[in-house]
């Protein structure tokens, strides 16, 4: 792929340029200082690729990347950057990935290999995918180093612990730093409260069973771990599980 490189200092430029070459199969067919010249120079070389860094002087490259993505062809834009608290907002530009200085080859082989996989209507679905009222259909988590969008859908429920809330999905488990409370208040159609400490999707609901000290716990369809329901929370889940019983039962 041709790879346009943006960003304010030279030697970042010269790094990313190596790593590409050391990495092989790909050209670097020029070098931007700022928003500005990176739209210009896309339109002279047309990249397939645009290796971003965030915060630049002038325009910065969640800007460049919106006027990129508005061309007949848009080139694939990955974020490059020392800070990690746009991240949201690079997914949300359409970014097929973001990448931490400093940069590591194995990972910027790895976002050029996403790059050259996906098209543009599933760098599409990588921003917030529209349901009908433009809901998020991601959440979002740091994983080795690197950042991911987990599928809602793929979502078993969500556990907090501490300052952090763990996502168990069909792939594993990540750490998130969203609370509870946002997630309850954002997808509350989807995942119900069944503990303080956790919320479930409402379609991975299995069946609950009491242990002999009187304590209820919930089965997740898909997890093998049990949770703990509340006990101000068995009827609302008893119910549920009855009304799940009974489509399903209709369905037969």
């Amino acid at each position: 792929m041709n790879i346009l490189i943006v960003d304010d200092e030279a030697p970042a430029r010269e790094r990313l340029a190596q790593l590409v070459g050391d990495i092989g199969g790909h050209q670097v067919v020029a070098g931007a200082r700022n928003g500005q010249e990176a739209i210009r120079l896309a339109e002279q070389h047309q990249p397939d690729v645009v290796l971003m860094d965030v915060r630049m002087p002038g325009m910065d490259g969640l800007s460049a990347a919106g006027h990129l993505a508005t061309a007949p062809a848009p080139p694939a834009v990955i974020f490059v950057t020392a800070y990690g608290e746009h991240a949201l907002e690079a997914f949300q530009a359409q970014g097929v990935d973001y990448l931490v200085k400093p940069v590591r080859r194995e990972r910027l082989e790895a976002a050029l290999d996403k790059a050259c996989r996906l098209n543009r209507a599933q760098l599409g679905a990588l921003e917030e995918q529209a349901d009908g009222d433009g809901r998020r259909q991601h959440i979002l988590c740091r994983r080795r180093g690197a950042l991911e969008l987990i599928p809602l859908e793929d979502i078993h429920c969500f556990q907090a612990e501490h300052k952090y809330v763990t996502v168990f999905h069909d792939s594993g488990e990540d750490l998130i730093e969203e609370s509870l409370r946002q997630l309850e208040d954002e997808f509350g159609d989807r995942f119900v409260r069944v503990h303080r400490n956790a919320l479930v999707a409402r379609d991975r609901l299995a069946g609950m069973e009491k242990d002999l000290d009187g304590r209820h716990y919930l089965q997740v369809r898909g997890n093998p771990r049990r949770l703990e329901v509340s006990r101000r929370h068995v009827a609302d889940i008893r119910r549920l599980l009855r009304l799940q019983g009974e489509r399903d039962g209709g369905r037969m």
